[in-house]
């Protein structure tokens, strides 16, 4: 399967002129035996000087696959414990690919943590890199941003999309299941993200493009029609086939956040809880994946704003004062990790202050009908249970009493208005 990336460029109803800045995606078995024709493709027969980046457990799905097949490239293998996107994830990578001369082209061979490191990388050095995902897991692979931790701070960082995607179904099909699960996960996550981009766009006029949330809701579309198939014992066939309709699904994501050039589209209050918790400001280490913490994400925002939404409808919302960030909750979360400023600094300007109450309250009925669009908490953990993903903060040793905090602090984690932000100015 290709992807023809060009249908995705060009002007668009929207006003806007959207860039791809992806080459070629392919989706098949068998593909990374055929990096060197790829290669020859894309760069016209000019690919020496090749890095391959992997960790200790992607070198074996993949990563030595690629190396027998392109001789002469140099292997960078990063230990898998541990291993994060993060500042000290990049410092080792750059310094054991120091020990390349003269490197022409970067292959990350992962998934999330690998292409992560690698897009920063990419970007700093000025060399392309082609993206071989190892686990349908994350949707972030030919995303033009990093999602990174930086000195403790959960942060987007520009970086760069890989100009080519090798998807081999024989390798990503193979990866351990929870890893396919918390991509499904990061997938389900838009139907939220999408409610929080509508809901900011009739509140503060935000750019949207209709084109680009139709392309998520395919994407989701999709994921949920294979989702019975993904562990069909009796046919390897129909298991296969499956998981290219979800790889293709997390590639039309990452395909939307390149038209935006951001993540508006992939990213809203549900993934902004899951960073609050990988910042570890409220909670200890977790053992989670990212996509495993979106899940619950999703679960925790899909019941408040249907909560919130009926009680606009019933007449028990009304709107209050803004008086402002909550200095207090954020210093006491944040100061003792030294991320305080930090977070002052995300929150500047602050994306409330702006907002005109007596008008808000106008837009409350609206507000309202687009919240009808949000699949009940009951679809969404139907959908959860038939993928088999997580669902509970339990399931990844959170108590429930983090969760009012985590509906409080989350929305502070980016400059970016959500739903859940909003609810700030409501008196329930």
């Amino acid at each position: 399967m290709h992807i023809d990336v060009t249908t995705f460029s060009g002007s668009c109803t929207c006003g806007r002129n959207h860039e791809i800045y992806v080459k070629d995606i392919i989706i098949e078995s068998g593909a990374v035996k055929r990096l060197p024709e790829y290669l020859a493709h894309i760069f016209h027969g000019n690919y020496a000087k090749i890095g391959i980046l992997c960790d200790s457990n992607t070198y074996k799905a993949a990563g030595r696959k690629a190396e027998a097949v392109l001789p002469g490239s140099y292997t960078v293998i990063l230990p898998a414990e541990n291993l994060h996107a993060d500042n000290h994830g990049v410092e080792l990578a750059e310094e054991m690919l120091a020990g390349m001369k003269d490197l022409k082209l970067i292959l990350a061979v992962g998934s999330g943590t690998i292409h992560d490191i690698t897009r920063y990388l990419s970007n700093i050095l000025s060399v392309p890199f082609v993206s071989v995902p190892t686990a349908a897991s994350v949707d972030g692979f030919v995303s033009t941003v990093a999602a990174m931790t930086w000195n403790g701070m959960k942060k987007t960082i520009p970086a760069v999309s890989p100009v080519l995607v090798v998807a081999d179904t024989d390798v990503f099909s193979e990866a351990p299941y929870r890893l396919t699960a918390s991509g499904i996960s990061d997938l389900l996550g838009k139907y939220t993200a999408l409610i929080d981009w509508e809901v900011s766009h009739i509140v503060t006029g935000e750019y949207i493009c209709t084109r680009v949330c139709e392309l998520e809701l395919k994407a989701l579309k999709e994921v949920c029609s294979c989702l019975p198939q993904l562990r069909n014992y009796n046919s390897e066939e129909v298991r296969k086939q499956a998981y290219e309709q979800l790889m293709y699904a997390l590639l039309l994501s990452g395909l939307a956040m390149q038209m935006i050039g951001n993540s508006r589209p992939a990213s809203g209050s549900e993934h902004h809880m899951s960073h609050l918790w990988e910042m570890e400001v409220i909670n200890g280490p977790l053992d989670a994946y990212h996509g495993e913490k979106v899940s619950i994400g999703l679960m925790i925002a899909t019941k408040t704003y249907h909560k919130v939404k009926n009680a606009i409808r019933n007449g028990f919302c009304s709107v209050k004062p803004y008086k402002g960030l909550e200095y207090d909750i954020l210093k006491e979360a944040f100061a003792p990790k030294g991320l305080y400023e930090d977070i002052i600094t995300e929150n500047t300007p602050d994306p409330l202050a702006g907002i005109n109450e007596e008008k808000f309250k106008q837009q409350l009925p609206d507000i309202a009908r687009i919240l009808d669009k949000l699949p009940t908490e009951e679809e969404i953990n139907r959908l959860l249970t038939a993928a088999g993903c997580i669902k509970d903060v339990q399931e990844i040793e959170l108590e429930e009493g983090i969760i009012p905090k985590t509906i409080r602090l989350s929305p502070y984690v980016r400059n970016r208005l959500t739903f859940l932000r909003l609810t700030k100015l409501l008196r329930l």
